[in-house]
């Protein structure tokens, strides 16, 4: 039987054992959930090849979850922010 594959990347905090929590509930026995430690080297990596750039991030079937994209850090924002601005 085909499965369709969910991949939840984490770090372990609160934010994402609750994006753990809502998949797992929202799965069904065609989903096959797997959790991802960002912490480990050849995750990071797969992470990465998908364009995740904060955690938590939920890919399916390879493909990151609209949500998930584009969210990251902009040293830009960064900038605007005030960051490395004398006060």
């Amino acid at each position: 039987m085909k499965k369709r594959k969910v991949e939840i990347f984490s770090a372990g905090c609160e934010v994402c054992e609750e994006t753990v929590h809502l998949v797992e509930k929202l799965a069904c026995s065609s989903c096959q959930v797997e959790v991802l430690d960002m912490q480990k080297e050849p995750v990071s990596a797969h992470a990465k090849q998908l364009g995740v750039s904060t955690v938590p991030a939920v890919a399916v079937d390879g493909k990151l979850v609209d949500c998930c994209i584009g969210t990251g850090l902009k040293e830009s924002d960064l900038i605007e922010a005030g960051v490395g601005q004398s006060l």
